[in-house]
Parts: C-alpha cells; sequence; structure tokens
C-alpha cells in the first residue's frame, strides 16, 4: 500500500495509515447505527448501502471517515488547496449541508528558516495562455521559449533567496526577510485533515480537464492514496468515477 507520491519536481503527498479514520465500513455502520445494526465486513450489501447513501444525498456517515495528508507543494497551489478550508461550507452531493471537519496546519518562516526550495519548471513544461479563455493554460510554448523563463526563473529565485540570507545574517527578523523570496514557486509543507466527502469535493473540482495542471497532479495523487482506503465510496462520492 502506497503511503507517499511525489509530484512534480520536488513536491510530494504523503498518507500515513495510522492518520486514516476508517475505511468503506465507516460510514455504513454510522447510517445503520440509527437500526441498530452492524457490519463486521464489506460485501454487496454494503455496497449498495453506499450506492444509496450517495444517491439519495445522506452525506453525514461519510463525514465519520477521516484522512491526514502531509503536502509539499508550491505556495501556487497551496492557496488553491487553502480555498477548501476557509470554504469548508461547501456544498455536496445536492447541494445540501456541508462537510464542517477540516483543519490546516503549515510551516510558517516567521518560526523557521528551512531551505528555500522553488518549484521550476523544465523547459518542455511552460504553457501557453488558452485562446478561450482567461484563465488556464494551453499548448507547450516553442522548447527554446521555455529554456528562456527556465534559466530566467532559477536566477531570478537565486538572487531572491541571495538576498534573504543575507538580510536575515544582518539582523532582520526572518518574519520580513521573507519578503524577499519570489513567492509562488516557493515550496511549502503542511498537514490537511478532512472528511471523506471534504476530499472528495476537493477532487471533484481539482480533477476537472480546466483546473490548473499542477493542482490536477496533486489532486490525482490524493485520490490515489485515499482510494486504497476507501474505494467504493470515494468512487461513489467523486463524479463520473474519476
Amino acid at each position: 500500500m502506497k503511503t507517499k507520491i511525489d509530484v512534480l519536481d520536488r513536491g510530494y503527498v504523503r498518507l500515513e495509515p495510522t492518520d486514516v479514520l476508517g475505511n468503506d465500513l465507516k460510514p455504513v455502520n454510522a447510517a445503520k447505527v440509527s437500526y441498530d445494526k452492524r457490519s463486521t465486513e464489506f460485501g454487496e450489501k454494503e455496497k449498495r448501502l453506499t450506492e444509496f447513501l450517495t444517491k439519495e444525498n445522506h452525506s453525514s456517515p461519510f463525514r465519520h471517515a477521516l484522512l491526514t495528508f502531509e503536502c509539499y507543494a508550491p505556495l501556487m497551489v497551496a492557496r488553491q488547496w487553502w480555498k477548501y478550508i476557509i470554504g469548508s461550507g461547501h456544498k455536496e452531493f445536492d447541494g445540501g449541508l456541508q462537510d464542517p471537519f477540516t483543519a490546516w496546519n503549515e510551516s510558517s518562516r516567521r518560526y523557521i528558516t528551512e531551505d528555500t526550495v522553488f518549484y521550476v519548471p523544465l523547459p518542455e513544461e511552460w504553457r501557453s495562455k488558452p485562446e478561450n479563455s482567461k484563465q488556464g493554460s494551453g499548448e507547450i510554448v516553442p522548447l527554446e521559449v521555455g529554456q528562456e523563463y527556465t534559466d530566467k526563473l532559477i536566477k531570478y529565485t537565486e538572487a531572491g533567496t541571495r538576498i534573504y540570507n543575507e538580510a536575515m545574517s544582518k539582523g532582520v527578523c526572518a518574519e520580513q526577510a521573507r519578503m524577499f523570496l519570489p513567492a509562488y514557486g516557493l515550496y511549502v509543507r503542511w498537514y490537511w485533515t478532512a472528511s471523506l466527502p471534504g476530499v472528495a469535493h476537493f477532487l471533484n473540482q481539482r480533477l476537472e480537464h480546466g483546473a490548473q495542471k499542477e493542482m490536477q497532479n496533486y489532486a490525482k495523487a490524493v485520490q490515489q492514496l485515499a482510494e486504497q482506503h476507501f474505494p467504493v465510496g470515494l468512487s461513489k462520492l467523486v463524479k463520473d468515477g474519476r
């Protein structure tokens, strides 16, 4: 069973099995408690009950299942992900009550001065702007253009890191010195805990074709790790069986 999946050049998503609360039986037994019943194995009856719960928009039994992920991603990914904390009152299933259980704890450069690591796309990874949209991206730009901006980004991050270290060496506090670090490509680390519906909501939006490609890569990693523990429940909660 996988516990960690590498993403992009330096990033990853990690799920410790000990940080998972439940499996596909958890929502089933949460629903069955109304009739003072309980299953000890997940079989066809339990699968049909899971299907019924999602079809009839009974979301509360799924909130008893929790997962905690450690994530390491560029800030541009982390800040999109953060929307699922401040917007944890999302509409799920048919637009009913939302998922109230979600938590986020992130490393802070106010307190630590860990190594500066930046996401730098390879020359063949730079994308063009889309033709018919104000956001997103299109086809890969010519290789020579990609090479130019890979080189420029490396120089830019190196310059920011140099000034950042210089400022602290002269007594500037870390919480102000960090302003010299180029922000959007800077890797940050955090813990994300969410209920199964919360994870499914994230996947439903960030596996979409129009989602930012880097974000899609992290969503795919989350999906692979989560479905090892909730293969049936997650498949019913995620639209079109993504």
